[in-house]
């Protein structure tokens, strides 16, 4: 069995104005970079921490509101522990680990501001 990660085309991780590209992987410069737990890959930068006090599938995780180097799954709906949302995972770009999810849309109007921000679980992130 392969897992192998979907990105639509329409879909494309916001890249930070202080990151610079080697090949298709980014990098992030500055103190208090988070990065794949597997492979190092860096994925977001400690300001860009929305909030340290989700839930993801394996554990605590949590949400950013810009992240690097990830590729996205289908969309799905999914009744969180807040209601139901349309999420997709995403996933390392440089070696698949599942690392969270993306918030595509929130159904209820106060979970809307998490609306394109993504879940990245705590187990999967190693920081600098």
């Amino acid at each position: 069995l392969s897992l192998t990660p979907q990105q639509p085309s329409s879909w494309q991780p916001r890249l930070r104005a202080d990151a610079y590209t080697v090949m298709t992987e980014a990098f992030l410069s500055g103190n208090g970079i988070y990065s794949c737990s597997n492979c190092r890959a860096h994925l977001a930068k400690h300001e860009d921490i929305v909030s340290k006090s989700f839930q993801g599938r394996h554990g605590r995780a949590h949400l950013f509101s810009n992240v690097v180097n990830v590729s996205l799954g289908p969309s799905e709906n999914r009744v969180l522990i807040t209601g139901l949302h349309t999420v997709a995972d995403i996933y390392c770009s440089k070696c698949s680990t599942v690392l969270g999810w993306k918030y595509e849309e929130a159904f209820e109007e106060s979970q809307k501001y998490k609306e394109g921000m993504c879940i990245i679980e705590k187990s999967r992130l190693f920081v600098f």
